[in-house]
């Protein structure tokens, strides 16, 4: 499996994967999240356009796990990674964050951020085994701050959330 970025063809797989990916809430009683749809695919294109776009494919060349990101105070936020739960397990996710973080380190990025749910265990605790801290709210930058506002009015703070940074 090789790490490229995305064709343009191929955003309706990413929003695919998503769905497929998210069914796991369910197992945590998040029924809610594993229903939310996909980005639409005008925003997918978006990332495709501004270069951060990356898919994982397999032999066959198909998308299997994917990572999307965008520009935020100063940093690179992670906006979704999702992998494919028949490829779930391999290490795909961290080759797709360390993929990131390389593409970071040559545009002389200084860290990558995201948020992500607090007490699910392939979320928070697994972005903190990659490399990711926790931050403190109260010293977010203006950025963060704004996606925040807009995860809790869609809803996401009806669960623990926090956001976490990777230094590079």
């Amino acid at each position: 499996m090789r790490i490229r970025a995305v064709h343009l063809d191929e955003l309706p797989v990413l929003q695919d994967i998503e769905r497929a990916a998210g069914q796991c809430f369910r197992d945590v009683s998040m029924t809610e999240i594993a229903e939310d749809e996909p980005l639409p695919l005008g925003e997918l294109a978006r990332y495709h356009r501004a270069g951060l776009a990356w898919i994982v494919a397999d032999e066959a060349d198909a998308p299997v796990a994917y990572l999307i990101a965008d520009r935020v105070d100063g940093n690179l936020h992670i906006e979704q990674v999702s992998v494919h739960p028949d490829s779930a397990h391999r290490g795909l996710g961290r080759s797709l964050l360390d993929h990131l973080a390389a593409h970071a380190t040559s545009e002389g990025v200084p860290a990558l951020t995201l948020t992500t749910f607090a007490q699910v265990p392939w979320n928070a605790p697994y972005y903190a085994r990659c490399g990711f801290q926790l931050m403190d709210d109260s010293s977010l930058a203006p950025g963060l701050r704004k996606i925040r506002e807009r995860e809790a009015v869609h809803g996401l703070d009806r669960w623990p959330r926090v956001c976490m940074r990777r230094a590079l």
